[in-house]
């Protein structure tokens, strides 16, 4: 759908209300949106280009009321989204969103049915729908609409490696950063290995599973928000089997684990084909200990992948 132009000179009545509603409050908005996101930012509105689309209703009637409803709607969510996902989402949403700009602009692809958003040459566009100006105006940046735009951006560069999206990386750091050293120094003690490293290879997984994602129609939607959920279930999965094994109380099981894992290094890996179980193993290679599966089986039973340590060893 093509975009209309702007109209030339706006009602005196609607004037009167832009000015009143929305050019005498914008800067007061501006601070509040930059206190919440703690670096300046910038809202670019232009109400002649949004009441070309005013058929009737709120948008008509009142335009700068309604425009600045959708900015504060916006910034309500906004801080919604900032108390949920923390600093590092803080800090992702002002990396992606990299021109620090909220604006209003028309859905013209049509992805929504009423309003929502997305992030456009580094600017966080609300959308309406063709038709539906004013509708459902505080729901244009609820957390889903935000983290599907946030995750449907360009991701910051990467130094080699697929590229993680933001649901993969806000996974990450909510559900394995802040749990990995206590998980790692669990092993640790279980082995008697106080410089065993643990290789969650996020890159390599989600290449892999980004394109089984592409080719297989079953595959799960979610994957990308659980890469680092699962991660850890899976070393927590070894955690288990070395108890439940005994590797904390045979000295011979661990003299043998230290023998053949000569790199002292635990990694996750995604393989084309498992060699000795349907959903998941382990495999010493070159010293290091994998626990694998394959990209159809990722996710599935979990605890399993160590189940035959002692015969790998």
């Amino acid at each position: 759908m093509s975009k209309l132009p702007p109209v030339e000179k706006l009602p005196l009545a609607l004037r009167k209300n832009v000015r009143d509603e929305w050019d005498n409050k914008k800067s007061e908005i501006e601070q509040q949106l930059s206190d919440i996101l703690t670096i300046p930012w910038t809202i670019d509105v232009n109400p002649n280009q949004i009441y070309a689309y005013a058929t009737d209703g709120y948008a008509k009637e009142s335009l700068g009321s309604c425009i600045a409803s959708y900015i504060n709607g916006a910034i309500h969510r906004l801080k919604e989204f900032v108390d949920y996902s923390g600093e590092q989402g803080l800090n992702e949403l002002n990396t992606i969103c990299h021109a620090h700009i909220l604006t209003i602009d028309l859905d013209d692809a049509k992805r929504f049915s009423c309003c929502g958003a997305d992030i456009h040459d580094g600017k966080l566009r609300i959308l309406f729908a063709p038709g539906r100006l004013g509708s459902n105006i505080d729901d244009a940046l609820n957390r889903d609409i935000l983290l599907k735009a946030l995750n449907e951006a360009p991701a910051p560069a990467s130094d080699g490696g697929a590229t993680l999206s933001f649901a993969a990386r806000s996974d990450i750091s909510r559900e394995y950063e802040p749990k990995a050293e206590e998980l790692r120094a669990q092993i640790a003690r279980i082995l008697e290995k106080p410089d065993i490293k643990l290789n969650p290879n996020f890159e390599d997984t989600f290449a892999k599973l980004q394109q089984e994602s592409k080719t297989n129609t079953a595959f799960r939607s979610d994957w990308e928000s659980l890469l680092g959920s699962f991660t850890r279930l899976y070393f927590e999965g070894l955690v288990n089997q070395l108890k439940y094994q005994k590797f904390d109380q045979d000295d011979l099981l661990r003299e043998g684990f230290h023998e053949a894992v000569d790199k002292g290094e635990i990694a996750f890996r995604v393989v084309d084909k498992l060699k000795n179980d349907s959903y998941c193993e382990c495999e010493v290679e070159g010293g290091v200990l994998y626990l694998q599966c394959t990209s159809k089986t990722w996710g599935s039973n979990i605890d399993d992948a160590a189940r035959h340590l002692v015969d790998r060893l």
